[in-house]
This record gives structure tokens, sequence and C-alpha cells, in this order.
């Protein structure tokens, strides 16, 4: 790390002599010119890492920002590493979203590939994440880039790398293309032609949709009035096109979110999990009053998310958000109606519920890291999901989360559920009243300094606490050290006795930091038996309390 002034200012004007883009250059000029020493450290601390996540970060100039020079190196590090692995003139194809500078790095990822020997195609226009993982497997390509930065603040972008099949990279491919970046030594190096690469038309996205249909069952009843957001991403015209071939009501799109914008002008974080962003949802839906609206669904911006809400009477908004533990419960029963088979899997750190339902139905039943990067892998899959409202329903055609055609198979199931007279609030309480009721819970904190999570996870490490809301911890797991299902990750994991006078049956704690936002992250499950239908009640009064108590403790025992 340089700090000092002279160098820094030394490393920022060779920066700037190769900075492709005007925008970044007026901006760094002015902080050299201001010897804005300060902001300089801050963007040259370093270079912004290459993980599993590929890249994210905020939008500026400088190695520790999303520019197009960190771009163009990225592109230039997958493009070695592809002709490493013996792809040197495969296909490459590239999706992006609407976020700021998003096609301006598709662009240069595709005059990049280009410039390498490699062939690249580009997506018509800003399409859902999905339909960019469906792409690749789709055209036979050896690799794929989604510029996007997801549910991220509007200041952020990124930029996903997945491989030939279909899924996103994981060790060792991730450290071998940093390995790439980091060999670049000037932009000067990089060819970057202005024409050679495809911009794809329409068929492309006509196959993803024709694909979405696979998920419904023939004949299954599809009568659901349902109120959607695409929270100012790039879901709207692709679920509406899939509701229209599903041959479901169009859906009422919330007006105020339904266009593409950068700046996300309604919400704080355009993340359906956080307080406030469904409002407009929930406020459309009371709107339609006597037209009756039996659903809410939310996709995130790149839509490769998928959010729920339920009619709940009596509460302030009159809807309820399900958590993703719920909807994945719902979805994973769903498909045991249909007499699914294959590999039903999860991660660490979403509920346990689904292996009870998978072991009721004798299928196998798998748990990964977080994210799908982990759970497209598993083999034999056939429906996966993370309490993060991600959701993997058609594994054959999209080896990833995919938003559109989980509240595809959602929306099915509550057409179902209706028609009986019953409701997906309906069908949670039996999984309860079978499985018992798993009640989940998240402590999550949002740091400006990365080391408060360091010091956090530190401190359960050297003083693990021995119990939680009055619940003995009966085992800790450091997953640092792996296990034998698991390689090794930043996290920690605490199961919990149960306690049969306050009626808990088990609880478990799973703590991590983040991969894609400055979080410490914190999963807290209770599992409360449920004798009767009569005794749900008091099952979630139970449940509440432990949640809120294992959270206060939990919050101590970290300094959090």
């Amino acid at each position: 790390m340089a700090t000092d002034p002279a160098e820094l200012i030394h490393r920022a004007q060779a920066w700037l002599a190769e900075d492709p883009d005007p925008e970044t250059r007026d901006e760094l000029s002015k902080l050299i010119e201001a010897e804005d020493t300060d902001e300089l450290a801050a963007r040259f601390a370093g270079t912004l890492q290459f993980g599993t996540a590929g890249l994210r970060g905020e939008l500026g100039a400088g190695p520790m920002r999303m520019n197009r020079s960190v771009v163009i190196r990225a592109a230039a590090g997958l493009a070695a590493y592809l002709k490493a692995q013996g792809d040197g003139s495969g296909l490459v194809v590239i999706g992006y979203d609407a976020r700021h500078k998003s096609a301006d790095f598709a662009r240069d990822t595709a005059a990049v590939m280009v410039g390498a020997g490699l062939r690249a195609a580009v997506l018509p226009r800003p399409l859902p994440t999905p339909v960019l993982a469906f792409a690749i497997r789709h055209l036979g390509a050896v690799a794929g880039v989604e510029v996007t930065a997801s549910h991220n603040p509007p200041r952020d972008n990124g930029y996903k790398v997945y491989l030939g099949d279909g899924s996103q990279i994981v060790p060792p491919a991730d450290g071998e293309i940093a390995a790439e970046i980091a060999a670049v030594r000037s932009l000067a190096d990089v060819p970057r032609p202005e024409a050679g690469w495809e911009t794809l038309d329409e068929t492309v996205l006509d196959a993803y949709l024709a694909r979405t249909d696979a998920v419904l069952t023939p004949g299954s009843p599809r009568d659901t009035k349902v109120v959607y957001t695409p929270m100012h991403g790039v879901g709207r015209d692709t679920l509406v096109a899939a509701f229209a071939r599903a041959g479901f009501p169009a859906p009422t799109v919330v007006a105020e979110q339904a266009e593409p914008d950068p700046d996300f002008p309604t919400v704080a974080f355009p993340n359906p999990e956080e307080p406030g962003a469904m409002d407009l949802a929930f406020a459309t839906a009371r709107d339609r009053g006597a037209a009756g609206v039996d659903i809410v669904i939310a996709n995130d911006p790149d839509a490769d998310r998928c959010a729920v809400a339920v009619p709940a009477p009596g509460t302030p908004d009159g809807w309820r958000m399900l958590r993703g533990d719920e909807v994945g419960a719902l979805l994973a029963a769903h498909l045991v109606s249909k007499r699914a088979s294959g590999t039903f899997a999860t991660t660490i750190v979403s509920s346990q519920l689904m292996s009870r339902i998978a072991a009721g139905a004798s299928l196998p039943y798998e748990e990964t890291l977080t994210g799908f990067k982990w759970l497209a892998r598993v083999d034999g899959l056939r429906y996966a999901f993370e309490e993060a409202l991600g959701y993997c329903v058609d594994p054959e055609g999209v080896r990833d989360k995919d938003g559109i055609t989980a509240a595809l198979l959602i929306t099915e199931l509550a057409a179902e559920l209706k028609q009986s007279g019953r409701t997906l609030t309906d069908l949670l309480d039996d999984l309860a009243l079978e499985f018992g009721l798993h009640a989940t819970d998240q402590l999550s904190v949002r740091v400006e300094d990365l080391s408060l999570i360091a010091d956090a996870m530190h401190r359960l490490r050297a003083q693990p606490p021995t119990a939680l809301a009055g619940l003995s911890v009966t085992r800790a797991d450091d997953l640092n050290q792996g296990t034998e299902t698991l390689p090794p990750t930043d996290g920690l994991r605490y199961y919990l006795s149960g306690s049969p006078e306050a009626g808990i049956e088990a609880a478990r704690v799973v703590v991590r930091p983040s991969g894609t936002e400055p979080k410490l992250k914190c999963y807290l499950e209770v599992v409360v038996p449920v004798p009767s239908a009569e005794a749900l009640p008091e099952a979630r009064t139970k449940a509440d309390a432990t949640l809120a108590s294992i959270k206060a403790d939990l919050s101590e025992a970290a300094g959090i």
C-alpha cells in the first residue's frame, strides 16, 4: 500500500495515463489536482479482489473501484485463463443489467475476448442474469460474463463469471483467473478491436422463455392474481412474457418501479429483503382492493432472486413477506407433490426444514457452502434454494438461481391451493404440523469499516459462546477448518440443545462475513414441535421469543 503522498500522486498519474473512460479520467484528474491524498489512498490501497463472486464494488476511478480499466484487466485475465485451458477459440457470451456503466463493461469484455482470439457474443439488451446463465449452455460457450451488482446499492457494479458448464466459478478457477489478471502489466498490452463480436438477437431470449414452461405441470390451474415489482431492474419484460406464455393472468406491475433505472429512486437498497423496499408493492396490492390480489412477487434488479408476500389481515401493510426459507420449503413441497426425482439441496445457512421434507419423500438431500456456485454442482440436482431468496427449479436449463422460473412455480402453487380454497400460508401451517415449526431469523450488521467484521469473528473464535438464549451450545464448528463434506470457509456454526421445558426441540446458528456486501451475517433457526393446529400460535410465540433472545446474546458475544 502506498502511503507517501508523492508516491500516491505518481501511481494515480500512471493510472490516469491509460484510463480509457473520460468520466473516470476527469474524476481522477480532479483528485490529483486537489492533492486529495485521503481519497487517493482509499482508491489505490490495493486492487479490487477477484474471487468466487467475480468482482463487485463501488463505481469510480482507481484499482479499488469498478471501472473500465479494472474490467478490461479482468477480461484479459479471463481470456488468458481460457486459452491456458485449451479454450482459446471458444465462445464467450456476455450479459449485462441496466446499472451505470454495465453496457460499457460488456462491450469492453467483448472487445478483449475478440482481441485475444476468442469469439464473443453479447446479449441483445439488458436482460435478467438467468438468461445469461441459460445462454452459456444453449450456445455451447466456454464461459459467460454477467455485468451486474445484483441487489447492491446504486453506486455499485459487478462482474460475475461462469464457465462452460453454466455455473459460476469456484476454486481453484477463481485463483487462477486472479493470477492472470495480476499478470496484466498495462492496458496497452491488451488488444481491443472496435468490432468483431456478435450482438445476439431475440432468439436466445425466446429459447429461454420456451424453457420456462417446462417448470409447470401441463393443465395445472393458472388463476392467480399477482402484483409484481422488478424493483427498477431488468426483470419486467421477461417475467411478463413468461406469465403470458404460461397462461397466467397478466400481473399488475408496480408503476413506480416498472422501468429500469440505475439510480433506484424509490428504494434505499434495491433488495426485497431490505426494510421499506416492498412498500410500493404492498400499496399497489391494497389499491387493487375488490379486484383482489393473491400474492405479491418481487425480483431483485437482475431478476435472479424472487421474493414472495402473502396477505396478512390485521397487519399495518396487510401483507407479510415470506422468508426465503419459507418459499424454499413451499417450492420443495410443491415439487414433491409433483413426484419430482433427484437431489434436493440447500446451503448450510438455510433452514433445515427441507432436509425433513426430502427425507419424508425418500429423496437425496445435500448441503453446500453459501452460494449457487456450490449448489449448482451437486450431483443429480433437481432443486436447490438458499435463504437469500434464490431458487433453482430447472437445473437442466439454468444452473443458477432464477427469479423468473421461481416466480412461475410459486404462482402455480398458489393457483393449485386457491382452487381447493387454500393459501400458501395454509401450506406452511401443514409443514409445521408435519415436520415441526422451523422458525428462522437473521442478525445482519452492515459496516463501513471491514475490520469490525474481522474483529467480531476473532472474538467469537477466541471466546466461543457456551450458551445462547439459555440453550447450551452442544457443538461448535469452525468452518475455516473445513469438514468431510465442505471445503474451508470463513464461518462459525453452533448447534444448540433443545429445552423440553421451554418447548424447544433444537436450534442452530451460523455466522459468516457476506461475500458480496460489507456485512456480518448471522443465521438463526429454532425448531418447535407442533402437536396440533391449535398449538401453532403458541409455537410461533415461543420461536419468536427464543430467536430474539439468541440474537441478543449473540450480538453481545460478537461485540456487534
